[in-house]
């Protein structure tokens, strides 16, 4: 049996890469459906698609009717990204209802986008904490988030709501804690202030957003690889920002000089990734082959 809610959580502390694809749709029938999955997580677009918090709701609940996972997870984790942006604290605070919306549907992650400074990140995690969290309450500032809206996610989650509220925190934050946050460190802005951006407790993981990052620099279409060096030099200090404060590195590597198998070496041998995509284009056996591969090459324990 899974010692943890959040399937991630499990895997990163054994020090394993975490493998994502993204839902066809929000429906209760995909749900059920991606409750099969061999991926370990579904990370859901929202910063790009309509903020479908209806059909979220029912994806959740199809996840959870479908499983469990043969890992022992009722779920496979579940982060979304928001629609609105980080740029400033304030920005952050008008727009709490989004992340309240999203944990209320039961989802066990928030990615959020353009994040500016440590302020802007400090901001982010109040709201997705409940005010009586103590843990770097100093440095953070108190919760922001609000009583009501627990008896569903607790339910998804298989939890009674005083558990629920107590672990619905962020990890590695609090070390008992369910939620992963993320952030998009992804224009020149934010690279300007990465380091004090990373030393904000309660993020998980961060990807630098090359599309974003490109077009912040004057290089709009320096999405994939190979990159001019001003991106390589802002990949690099963003990852090694990260690495200082113990927060997942994620970044994409569609080289298309390389096989599939030769962007994920590429991905977890030289860019120290522990968060992979796995591509939409493959069939279902060429992901489980990509997939056993990478698994295989970690010495991964942990049944899908």
């Amino acid at each position: 049996m899974a010692k943890r809610v959040n399937k991630v959580i499990d895997l990163w502390e054994q020090g394993q890469p975490v493998y994502h694809q993204h839902p066809e749709e929000l429906s209760y029938e995909a749900g059920k459906e991606g409750s099969k999955t061999l991926a370990d997580m579904f990370l859901i677009d929202f910063e790009h698609n309509p903020f479908d918090t209806v059909g979220l709701t029912k994806f959740m609940q199809g996840l959870k009717d479908g499983g469990p996972t043969n890992s022992g997870h009722l779920t496979p984790t579940v982060v979304c990204t928001l629609p609105s942006n980080a740029i400033t604290p304030e920005e952050v605070r008008y727009n709490a209802w989004q992340a309240r919306h999203l944990l209320t549907a039961g989802v066990h992650g928030i990615l959020h986008t353009h994040t500016r400074s440590a302020e802007s990140v400090k901001a982010f995690v109040q709201v997705t904490r409940y005010p009586y969290q103590e843990i770097g309450r100093d440095f953070i500032g108190e919760g922001l988030r609000g009583s009501g809206g627990q008896k569903h996610p607790a339910e998804l989650w298989g939890l009674e709501q005083s558990d629920y509220t107590d672990v619905a925190d962020p990890w590695p934050l609090n070390p008992k804690g369910e939620l992963i946050l993320g952030l998009k460190i992804e224009d020149r802005h934010c690279v300007a202030n990465v380091d004090d951006i990373a030393k904000v407790p309660g993020i998980a993981f961060a990807e630098w957003g090359p599309g974003d990052m490109g077009m912040s620099y004057m290089q709009p279409d320096a999405h994939d690889p190979p990159y001019p060096d001003i991106m390589n030099e802002a990949r690099n200090k963003v990852k090694s920002a990260l690495d200082k404060n113990g927060i997942v590195f994620y970044s994409s590597w569609l080289d298309q000089s390389m096989t599939q198998k030769e962007r994920l070496d590429y991905i977890i041998d030289e860019l120290g990734c522990k968060m992979v995509g796995v591509p939409p284009i493959l069939s279902n056996s060429e992901q489980k082959e990509l997939l056993e591969y990478g698994r295989k090459k970690t010495g991964r324990k942990m049944a899908v």
